[in-house]
């Protein structure tokens, strides 16, 4: 059978175009497929039904941090979680998990990216870590730490985590969390160098391994966004009092529909 060389070349030249073209818009569009915020006007008003309060916190002249904070029913609180949501719309898409942490006897303090809600400023990793940074320092204005407890629930776990790896607290709490941007990224793309081509890196297992706060992992097995085996890598850089909680059959956005996911949180706020 006779090889038709200009052909394998043409076809060769076509996967090469492909593939250089997929990757430009991998680098170049990465923020798209990162973050899905959904801004919203300075004077919207949200419509909880949660008592809460709502501020905005300077940063710089270009930057206001949007925070609402959820009071608890009782008189004197146990504390504050502080609480960093994922990757989509605003505190408005996340403020229904607040009864979770409510119902305990603890504050619910939640902060909206740059650009996610009435949030502003440039976007950038350390800029979601300097936010993390101003709202602990709001809570330790009212509380001690062995009072804070820092939760991230998906693209938030990394945030909450490098929080945690200089900042003391009373627990860590991540509910579905990543081992880094950078080998979530390598999971959907893994033909591409993904180290290289990512801006944002958030390495949660290397900031796990700084933390001196008991840690808790809240993860479900069908989760189709955050791989199981993506979190579960986890494991290597926790400490042997630390926990890895699996939720079997849950997946990314409905470990709040488990008894057992429940269950498991309600022991750790009563700790």
């Amino acid at each position: 059978m006779k090889v038709n060389k200009k052909k394998i070349f043409r076809w060769a030249k076509l996967i090469i175009l492909i593939y250089a073209v997929v990757g430009i818009a991998i680098y170049w569009l990465q923020e798209l497929i990162l973050f899905r915020p959904e801004a919203l006007a300075r004077k919207h008003k949200y419509a909880f039904t949660d008592k809460h309060r709502e501020m905005d916190l300077p940063l710089d002249d270009q930057s206001t941090i949007n925070i609402i904070q959820f009071s608890c029913p009782d008189s004197v609180p146990r504390g504050v979680v502080l609480y960093f949501h994922g990757n989509r719309k605003n505190i408005g898409w996340y403020a229904r998990y607040a009864k979770n942490f409510t119902k305990n006897g603890w504050e619910v303090w939640m902060l909206d990216y740059p650009g996610y809600g009435k949030s502003t400023g440039r976007f950038t990793e350390q800029r979601l870590y300097d936010y993390a940074e101003q709202l602990y320092k709001l809570a330790r204005a009212r509380y001690d730490a062995d009072h804070v407890i820092i939760y991230g629930k998906s693209m938030g776990t990394g945030i909450a985590a490098q929080l945690a790896s200089h900042r003391s607290c009373r627990r860590v709490i991540l509910e579905t969390p990543y081992y880094s941007f950078t080998s979530l990224a390598s999971h959907y793309f893994p033909l591409y160098p993904v180290s290289q081509m990512m801006k944002y890196k958030i390495p949660t297992y290397e900031y796990l391994q700084l933390v001196s706060a008991p840690i808790s992992v809240l993860h479900g097995t069908d989760d189709g966004v955050i791989p199981y085996s993506n979190s579960v890598r986890l494991r290597e850089v926790l400490k042997p009092t630390d926990e890895f909680i699996t939720i079997d059959g849950g997946s990314h956005n409905d470990l709040d529909d488990f008894p057992l996911f429940h269950q498991k949180l309600d022991s750790l706020l009563m700790k």
